[in-house]
């Protein structure tokens, strides 16, 4: 039974499920909820979860140990050498799993017979060759071993179909049966549904914080594997960054560190004054009309994908530098420049400061304006003397 066709089977139980136990609760009252611990739907819902949380559990830890079994089964049969490492032992399972895929696809297709898939052999057939005519391809051909062992693994993933429909489907009927038996008027169904509910809700928190685990632990093993490989004084000190993928690399993180600030200070001269600019025309000069769609022009520049920027970048930005200000001025004739990077970055940030910007001046109290124009003062001036040094704090 398909993974699919399982889920559905189970989500027939799990209304099952609701239904009978609700209509079992009512009956334990002959008909009036008032005499229930909770309310009726409840009792459904009790039903459906114990139908739903067993199977699916079950349905999952299946799905994430039975392909490890089987590998480190099928991978203990193969010949040493093929498996003598990590490496060499994944390239191999990945050729059985693409075999056994190739002929679970010409058995679908009728290419060949189920008793056929699992007596062929490369002495007298080439596999490849049958493959490929139903679709498969495979890089070469298959040797005997791989061949065997994908037969093999047809085998234990037939068999653990099998043991994962019948393990889940237990659990669904044996969750039913706990449910309807369970289901009684003084059944505190409301409790037992609250806390499955904050059960899942600490479990998807616990998704939330071990993913962040996952990630620091991941980044620290990888970093103490590259030190492990790479001199640390080399990495922090050094005042070259030439990757070699052939040995002899010079990793030093220092151009990085000064590429980054670099980049970043051009972008910074391009986004800060445009970005606050506009975001002084929108708040104090530009009627409600032209605002409405102003504003909404300048936002659409952060919706634009990073990729988009970066090809903008390498297709205009850059050789326009290069032909109108590089090769004119002696800089060189590279359009793949710092400046045409922070230029771009420059750009992208426009939209991000001009919003902070204009919420931050809107903010500031609109009897200080007119204090300041009720003294003399002009618009402009009010605008430099007075709204701005209120409102430089929160964009700084």
């Amino acid at each position: 039974m398909s993974v699919l066709l399982l889920l559905v089977v189970i989500a027939v139980l799990a209304v099952a499920g609701y239904v009978l136990c609700r209509q079992r609760a009512m009956a334990s009252v002959q008909g009036n909820p008032r005499g229930l611990h909770s309310l009726p739907v409840y009792y459904g819902w009790h039903g459906a979860i114990m139908v739903l949380l067993p199977a699916l559990a079950g349905l999952a830890l299946w799905l994430l140990i039975q392909p490890m079994v089987i590998e480190s089964r099928i991978s203990a049969q193969l010949p040493p050498e093929m498996v003598a490492d990590g490496s060499s032992r994944e390239l191999v399972m990945t050729d059985v799993r693409r075999v056994a895929g190739g002929l679970d696809t010409a058995v679908a297709v009728g290419a060949m017979t189920e008793q056929e898939a699992g007596m062929i052999r490369t002495e007298f057939t080439n596999v490849r060759d049958r493959l490929a005519s139903v679709g498969v391809a495979l890089g070469s051909n298959v040797s005997p071993a791989v061949l065997a062992a994908a037969q093999d693994y047809r085998v234990m993933a037939s068999y653990g179909t099998m043991g994962r429909s019948v393990l889940a489907l237990l659990l669904a009927i044996g969750g039913l049966a706990y449910a309807v038996m369970a289901t009684t008027k003084d059944f505190r169904a409301r409790n037992r549904v609250e806390s499955v509910v904050l059960g899942l809700l600490i479990a998807a928190s616990s998704i939330a914080i071990l993913t962040t685990v996952g990630i620091v632990y991941s980044m620290l093993t990888e970093t103490f594997n590259f030190f492990a490989q790479y001199p640390w004084q080399d990495f922090f000190f050094s005042l070259t960054w030439s990757p070699n993928f052939r040995g002899g690399s010079d990793l030093g993180i220092i151009p990085l560190i000064w590429g980054t600030m670099y980049i970043s200070l051009v972008s910074m001269i391009v986004s800060v004054p445009v970005g606050l600019f506009a975001a002084i025309y929108l708040a104090e000069y530009a009627s409600k009309r032209t605002r409405s769609w102003v504003k909404p022009l300048i936002e659409i520049i952060a919706g634009i994908p990073t990729v988009v920027f970066g090809l903008f970048a390498l297709v205009t930005v850059g050789p326009l530098l290069r032909d109108y200000f590089a090769e004119p001025l002696g800089l060189g004739n590279s359009g793949s420049s710092v400046m045409t990077a922070g230029l771009v970055i420059g750009i992208l940030n426009i939209p991000f400061i001009s919003s902070l910007s204009d919420d931050i001046i809107n903010s500031v109290p609109q009897s200080m304006r007119d204090g300041s124009l009720g003294l003399g003062a002009t618009k402009s001036e009010t605008i430099r003397q007075v709204v701005l040094p209120a409102a430089l704090p929160g964009p700084v």
